[in-house]
């Protein structure tokens, strides 16, 4: 007995630590901006930084002597919430009406279908994003722009735009969904029409969760940086016009970065504290929004439910109406013109030497050795990031109390690294994890660094998943005398393992997407084959910017976004698939016990009618 309760303590402490990593995390990269940007405050002036609107950085500049350039990021941080204020135009106000026709105007038959083209369009690399605005959207925009470029203010908003649109849509529609049905009999029951019931009624009461998810949205457009580089023009001005060339934090980072010299590293790192900042912000206002969107929920619930939301006369439900339509229609064309543009654009570059082939400097491009790059990632990051995001998953669900400080503190830190924007990730994994590998860039300190951005998504995926699994089976497995550990690796992991398997899935997506964290860590120039996971080298996303960037290797790019596309797109499908089977699998091992347990049953009745 002793024995056993010595293993469960153990095991808790496992778990417990593994949750505390998490925390560590947060923790070093704070103090990593911080003490990395202090003195770069201190020799610019924190205000001067901040509030100077001229930045021309000298790669000589030290801090023990004058300083010869100017770093004011005040124009980028201008930049950058215009940048973010027009995606939100665009993409909140098409993923909002389009959630609406989802959720209420869909037709049942293609509701399904309706819900895969957003999570499609959510799988989707931000760098093809990026090649798609760059090579299709930028010459469309320049015809009417002065200059003939295209780039601008116009072209960001489309972009980051349709980028936020799955993650408006999705947690909208769900906010929508989630609205009690009574509101809606209730409206109409009060004489309101179908397109009344839905805007006065049922959007009102879920628009707590509407505007969680536009501030996610808000989140997402700050921190993007490879898609915003390609379309922005990238000059260090005021975003003046729709098609006037301007510079974002997140660009400004990744561009600098390279040739960076003593001072402007250190002011190009305070620059992701400008951006930590921003994301601060926007988890607060989330919180704020999540916390009264409970309260509003209660008050309804004692003052009536839909009466208190419920206006008979509306005279703009048929425009809402209209504009979910279109914006249903506007959603699907976007998603169909990027796959149909890296479709066809790139399926007639594929050749043999440029899948399979060896790569030669100089010579004939391969991107074979980014394909091997980009799997020894995966495989790295995998093995840290799962362990430790399944063991904090399964301490916060099975060993918490709901409520309680740990709990409160982990969730923190896990909200907290989901919402810091990737270039901040590849700035701490230059600093840290490349000097733990002898000061250069390799396979491995890219591992870490994108293990840390996968965390909250691990963690989150299989919480959920352990939440749906029913607490009678725990009842069951502990009532039969097993223990609290037994109880979990025999009963509640393998029910909760279509979740964790989505988990692993979407990771590996996550990590063939990403390109910023890559590019300071592992390497930005397209090399060789690695020898080892000491070895530097690029993985695919990064190797479809660099050769889009040249110029030189445009039908490389395509054939590279092509092959890039077909990765991610069958990731997400085997996530889909490998769900379905594992829950069918699961619900007919539900069925099964249920079903000899009344078998069970009506034997033991029959033999004691036999025995009366």
């Amino acid at each position: 007995m002793k024995h056993s309760k010595a293993k469960e303590n153990a095991v808790k402490c496992v778990f417990a630590a593994t949750a505390i990593i998490c925390i560590i995390a947060v923790v070093a990269i704070f103090i990593f901006l911080i003490t990395e940007s202090i003195p770069a405050f201190r020799k610019i002036g924190f205000f001067k930084f901040l509030f100077g609107d001229t930045w021309n950085p000298i790669a000589s500049d030290k801090y023990d002597a004058p300083l010869s350039g100017t770093y004011g990021v005040f124009k980028m941080i201008v930049g950058t919430l215009a940048a973010t204020c027009g995606s939100v135009v665009f993409g909140g106000t098409l993923g909002f009406f389009t959630a609406i026709f989802i959720a209420k105007f869909c037709p049942v038959k293609i509701k399904r279908l309706f819900t895969a083209v957003i999570h499609l369009l959510a799988g989707i690399p931000s760098v093809i994003f990026g090649f798609f605005g760059m090579k299709v959207l930028l010459p469309i925009l320049g015809v009417f722009s002065s200059n003939g470029s295209g780039s601008g203010l116009l072209a960001v908003s489309l972009v980051l735009g349709t980028m936020i649109l799955p993650t408006v849509v999705s947690l909208s529609k769900t906010s929508i969904d989630a609205v009690p049905e009574s509101y809606y009999e209730g409206a109409r029951a009060l004489g309101a029409t179908h397109e009344q019931a839905v805007f006065k009624t049922v959007v009102p009461a879920a628009k707590s969760g509407i505007v969680a998810s536009i501030i996610l949205g808000i989140g997402r457009s700050v921190g993007e940086t490879m898609a915003v580089i390609m379309v922005a023009g990238n000059k260090v001005n005021y975003p003046g016009g729709f098609f006037q060339s301007f510079r974002v934090l997140t660009a400004n980072i990744v561009m600098e970065m390279g040739y960076a010299g003593e001072v402007q590293l250190g002011a190009l790192i305070a620059t992701g504290v400008v951006l930590l900042i921003f994301i601060l912000i926007v988890n607060v206002l989330l919180g704020l929004v999540t916390s009264r969107g409970k309260k509003e929920k209660s008050v309804k619930k004692r003052s009536g439910g839909f009466m208190g939301a419920f206006m008979y006369k509306i005279k703009s439900d048929r425009i809402g109406k209209a504009a979910s339509y279109v914006c249903a229609f506007v959603t699907v064309v976007a998603l169909f013109s990027i796959i149909a543009f890296v479709v066809v654009s790139g399926v007639p570059h594929l050749s043999f030497q440029l899948l399979f082939g060896e790569y030669v400097i100089a010579g004939a491009i391969s991107i074979l050795p980014s394909i091997a790059a980009t799997f020894m990632t995966i495989a790295v990051s995998l093995l840290l990031a799962i362990p430790i995001g399944v063991a904090t998953a399964v301490y916060l669900n099975e060993y918490t109390k709901k409520g309680s400080r740990a709990v409160k503190i982990i969730r923190g830190a896990i909200d907290i690294l989901s919402g810091i924007p990737s270039i901040v990730y590849a700035l701490f994994g230059m600093v840290t994890f490349v000097v733990w590998f002898g000061g250069r860039m390799s396979v491995l300190a890219g591992s870490f660094t994108i293990a840390i951005m996968l965390l909250p998504t691990v963690v989150r995926s299989t919480e959920e998943s352990l939440k749906s699994v029913p607490d009678s089976l725990r009842e069951g497995s502990l009532a039969l005398g097993a223990g609290k550990v037994r109880t979990l690796f025999k009963v509640v992991l393998p029910s909760a393992l279509p979740g964790i398997m989505s988990a692993i899935i979407l990771s590996m997506g996550r990590v063939v997407s990403e390109s910023a964290p890559f590019m300071y860590t592992m390497g930005s120039t397209i090399m060789p084959m690695p020898e080892s996971f000491l070895s530097s080298g690029t993985t695919l996303a990064v190797a479809l910017y660099k050769l889009a960037g040249e110029g030189r290797h445009t039908d490389e790019a395509y054939a590279t976004a092509f092959v890039l596309l077909v990765i991610v797109l069958a990731l997400n499908l085997l996530a889909s698939f490998i769900e379905k089977k594992l829950n069918k699998k699961l619900q007919g091992d539900k069925n099964a016990v249920h079903s000899s347990k009344r078998k069970s049953f009506g034997r033991k009745k029959r033999e004691g009618q036999r025995e009366n």
